[in-house]
């Protein structure tokens, strides 16, 4: 089933044009509700192990709120998923200066990345399954980047009650893209609840260590024997107050895992993750070379859904990608889009019971 309303938004950029909320159910009532503001994800409902209905993922009741929301609560981002250090990038020998924080370096796709577009959207009905095609055009320089960017990213919803998100884009000039989705998820239903005890297990023997401003620092390093081995599943809790520099850095987990170190297009199961009170199990799926994991470290008196106040550790992300600061780092899994080629990319997440 697919429905589609109109909302009201106000302060944004393309303001002019009409916010609408979707809502996509299959057979077994899972449901989907997302909005054409950045593509959020606002709800997600998925039945526990007693057959009821929860919401497993963090957002705002008013589509107002994701105008100022700074935590890209379940929303696009890109151009630039991540960080890249530095004030420019270097492209078929051209310098291209990209918006930055402070401390010099491009964030999320910038100042006004495609969390804060309002997308075209069509719903679509397909045998066994539902969805929506959101577009964007990113212009020419878009913050910073060049090359018209058209866009495309499709949420489908199937029987099987995976949630499917593909994304599809083409450039008339070589550019930069590296796409991900930032849904907070917390399957315990109760976002006041940290996330702490669920274990996640993500299927990685590295993961990418940052500097103080948490670009990596070009080294691949080996999770064996650190807080970060989630190779055999933990809670989340376990090891995260660990005394650990790269834990300090981040307040929290807040790191990329790597899936394969050259990449390729082939759907890798990324993660595992299950929370014992609703029995949901979410299994990740990608054919993106990396996974984030980030633990909701920097969220602080949110006010999200039904008035319930999110703070730190009160939902997770995996943000599946290409590896942050690719540009500058040779080794890394490229993140060139070459004029007229087609980039895509697949993740998938699954959800079932135990």
């Amino acid at each position: 089933m697919l429905t589609g309303q109109p909302s009201t938004i106000s302060g944004c950029a393309g303001a002019t044009d009409e916010v609408k909320q979707f809502s996509i159910e299959n057979n077994a009532g899972t449901k989907l509700i997302v909005s054409n503001y950045g593509a959020a994800v606002q709800s997600l409902f998925v039945k526990d192990r007693q057959g009821k209905l929860i919401d497993i993922v963090l957002g705002y009741d008013d589509a107002n709120d994701y105008v100022t929301d700074e935590c890209y609560i379940g929303t696009i981002v890109g151009r630039y998923a991540n960080r890249i250090a530095g004030e420019s990038v270097s492209i078929n020998g051209s310098n291209y200066k990209l918006t930055t924080k402070e401390g010099g370096y491009h964030h999320h796709g910038g100042k006004l990345g495609f969390n804060k577009k309002i997308f075209d959207a069509v719903p679509f009905r397909q045998q066994n399954r539902n969805g929506i095609v959101f577009k964007y055009t990113s212009p020419h320089l878009e913050e910073g980047f060049p090359g018209e960017l058209k866009l495309q990213v499709i949420y489908t919803l199937n029987e099987h009650d995976s949630w499917m998100v593909e994304y599809k884009a083409i450039s008339n000039k070589t550019t930069l893209v590296n796409l991900s989705q930032h849904t907070y998820f917390n399957l315990s239903g109760n976002p006041a609840k940290d996330i702490g005890e669920h274990r996640l297990k993500i299927m990685s023997d590295c993961y990418l260590p940052v500097n103080e401003l948490q670009v990596p620092t070009g080294e691949l390093a080996d999770v064996k024997n650190t807080a970060f081995d989630f190779s055999i599943a933990k809670k989340i809790a376990r090891d995260i107050e660990k005394e650990d520099e790269q834990l300090k850095l981040s307040n929290g987990y807040d790191h990329s895992f790597v899936l394969e170190r050259k990449h390729t297009p082939a759907l890798k199961h990324a993660a595992v993750v299950t929370e014992s009170s609703s029995g949901i199990r979410m299994d990740v799926y990608t054919t993106e070379p990396a996974v984030h994991f980030y633990s909701g470290n920097c969220l602080q008196n949110v006010k999200g859904k039904k008035g319930i106040i999110y703070n730190k550790h009160s939902g997770f992300c995996l943000e599946t990608q290409h590896f942050p600061d690719a540009p500058n780092q040779p080794h890394f899994p490229s993140t060139v889009l070459n004029a007229g080629d087609i980039f895509s990319s697949k993740t998938i997440f699954k959800f079932s019971t135990k």
